[in-house]
């Protein structure tokens, strides 16, 4: 996981930038955001609502940013990343809780700025991608903010970590079963697996995957994630929902941005951005 300063992202594309700070929902921190504008704009913007990557411990808001930073000029969106508090210091639900105060202060503050408020979208990476899907939950729970669709890149969905693919992969590999054990353990605390956990916490625990916006989701074929992806694609489209899913043969878990200009990486990306264009109705500039 990398994390860039500003001044190293806008050697990739040119954009405004701005933060705002918000009180989280328990009164304790303020949410940061980070806002990423397209210049040169008029209309109201597509907006990525981003939640980094790093197993509910690590990183920040600036986190594998460089990968996706480019959007912002080539498909004029504009890009807002969430500094969400990490376990162990903050257990859940607060990670879950910054997030989802994050995106409901964006969808309140819409039109200050510039942003189409009915499309605006989930990103996440990793342990941010179970935190979209949690906040994807949420969010058609409490009757919004409306989401206009759900991008869950490799995938932390299952605090339970007894999937095959989590069992083949264990004692070995960059990411492996006790590194997940680790991180469900600093958010949920020891002996979480005895407890009834719920599906904001680990979002593979919902029984009801309806009503969820078209989701996307993608993982390798050997990586510890790869059985929960599945999984979650299937419930979708038990319940008819909308999802594409993409197991990519070979891949370790973060494949695409370990080594981004491997063939089985750039596929992997062109084909997420595919995917966008069609769902969003982006279109490059």
């Amino acid at each position: 996981m990398k994390s860039m300063t500003v001044d190293e992202l806008r050697g990739f594309c040119d954009f405004d930038y701005e933060e705002r700070t918000l009180a989280s929902q328990d009164g304790l921190a303020d949410v940061v955001l980070s806002i990423f504008r397209p210049q040169g704009t008029t209309s109201p913007t597509p907006a990525m609502y981003f939640i980094h990557g790093g197993g509910l411990v690590s990183g920040d808001r600036f986190s594998d940013l460089e990968h996706l930073i480019n959007l912002v000029d080539k498909y004029g969106i504009t890009i807002i990343s969430v500094e969400y508090r990490l376990a162990p210091e903050y257990r859940y639900p607060v990670p879950v809780d910054d997030c989802f105060a994050g995106l409901l202060w964006v969808s309140d503050h819409a039109e200050f700025l510039g942003i189409d408020a009915s499309r605006i979208f989930l990103y996440g990476v990793s342990a941010g991608a179970g935190l979209a899907a949690s906040v994807a939950l949420m969010a058609r729970d409490l009757s919004g903010p409306a989401i206009a669709a759900q991008v869950l890149s490799i995938p932390m969905l299952d605090h339970r970590n007894g999937t095959p693919s989590s069992r083949q992969f264990d004692g070995f590999g960059g990411w492996d079963r006790a590194s997940i054990q680790s991180g469900w353990t600093a958010m949920l605390g020891n002996g979480h697996g005895e407890l009834e956990i719920s599906p904001y916490a680990s979002p593979a625990r919902a029984t009801d995957l309806s009503s969820l916006p078209p989701t996307y989701l993608d993982v390798g074929s050997a990586e510890v994630f790869r059985d929960e992806a599945i999984d979650y694609a299937r419930e979708i489209w038990a319940v008819g929902g909308q999802a594409e899913l993409h197991v990519w043969s070979g891949g370790f878990h973060g494949f695409e941005y370990v080594v981004p200009g491997a063939p089985l990486s750039t596929t992997s990306a062109q084909t997420t951005l595919k995917w966008m264009e069609r769902t969003l109705g982006l279109v490059a500039r």
